[in-house]
Order: C-alpha cells, then structure tokens, then sequence
C-alpha cells in the first residue's frame, strides 16, 4: 500500500503541473446537508490558481464514500449541519482510499461534531483525533497563521480547533471545528462577512491546498 502512495503522489505531482485537477465535494448519507456551501470550493480553487498558481477548474467535483472515482481526487471537502452515515462498503473504501494517498477535510458547518466522529472512527479504529499545534506545517505554508486555526464564525463561541488523524505519520484527514472555514470560501453576498474574514479563510484554505500538495507528508505528533 505504501508503494501506491508514492504512485498516487507522482501522479498527482504530475497531474497538477500539467492540467487542470479538481477539488471533490464528498456526497454522504444520512440527512446531512452535504450540499451547503456551494460558492466555496469554486472560490477556493479561484483563489488557489491566484494567488499559488495552481491550475485547478473551478468545476467542482461531487463523490460518494463508496465510489472508487474518490481516487481520482487527491482532496475531498466535506462539509454540513447534521447526520453522517457511513456503511461497511463506504467505510472500507474511505479508508483505502486515505491510506493510498487520499486527502479528507472535513469542515464542521455547525452541527456535525457528534455525528462525525463516531463515522471516522469506524473507518480509522485504531486512530484519534489529534489537535494540531499551532508549529504545524499547516499553519506555515504559504500563509502564516501563528495562532492555529482562524475563527470565521462564532456559533457557540468555542475555540476554533483543528484536529488530525495521522496514519503511519501522514495527517490523512483534517477536522476544523468551530471555525467554520467553507463559509468564509463562499460568496460575500451569503454571509456578507467582511473581506478580511474571507480573506483569513481562503488563505487558510489555500494552506491546506499546499499542504496535501507538498511533497513532505511526515507529521510527528
């Protein structure tokens, strides 16, 4: 399996100098709005072409836990307000495709805490979510967030986190909680934010985007 992450890794090195890749929005079941946000990864790839050079289209990709095409997006977004299900198939599959090389970021719009972690946990038993400290390579990327994760929205006014699942040292899965980064992405006119909000987000966004690209993928936590 660790062969085919370097393989999935050269291609995507490959793939992204050459042509337009696509960020994937991961469609689940079980009631959650998985659809919400729907201005934010196109922005977020806009933003990315802008301001890293990237060449990602600003056609967003949609995917199922359960669909072997998930290996033909090295991110996936996940995102909603409530209930996540995962089967046995999409479990398996999830987790396949996160030790291949995959990349999942889950972005807790509000309301999807309780309902997320016992999901995750099935796919990774033998994993916790770990927070991330603020020296995280993360934070440190093209953008410097010396504080850790930004506070884009206040809901209940908790701390904004970001937690990891970190597979044979590589962070195969980040959880921001509290934080709310997809809506900052989306369109000014839906949350009329302030662009400075926005701009705290994309650029913390874009961070992620250059962390899964990065050739170093080592985390020692």
């Amino acid at each position: 399996m660790r062969v085919f992450a370097i393989l999935f890794f050269v291609f995507v090195s490959f793939a992204i100098q050459a042509q337009d890749l696509q960020l994937a929005l991961l469609k689940y079941r079980g009631g959650g709005d998985w659809y919400a946000n729907p201005t934010s990864l196109p922005n977020l790839a806009r933003f990315c072409n802008e301001q890293l050079g990237t060449a990602f289209s600003e056609q967003i990709a949609t995917v199922e836990p359960a669909d072997q095409a998930i290996f033909n997006y090295p991110f996936v977004h996940m995102t909603g307000h409530g209930n996540v299900i995962f089967d046995a198939n999409e479990v398996q599959n999830l987790r396949n495709y996160l030790i291949a090389g995959g990349f999942l970021h889950i972005d807790d719009n509000y309301g999807m805490d309780s309902y997320i972690r016992p999901q995750m946990k099935k796919v990774f038993p033998e994993l916790d979510f770990i927070e991330l400290p603020t020296s995280h390579p993360i934070y440190n990327q093209t953008f410097k967030f010396p504080n850790g994760i930004p506070k884009i929205h206040v809901h209940d006014n908790k701390t904004a986190q970001a937690f990891g699942l970190i597979y044979e040292g590589r962070l195969v899965c980040l959880y921001t909680y509290e934080t709310d980064l997809g809506d900052g992405w989306e369109d000014q006119r839906v949350h009329n934010d302030s662009e400075e909000t926005r701009l705290k987000a994309l650029r913390m966004g874009a961070n992620i985007i250059s962390y899964v690209f990065a050739p170093q993928q080592v985390d020692d936590l």
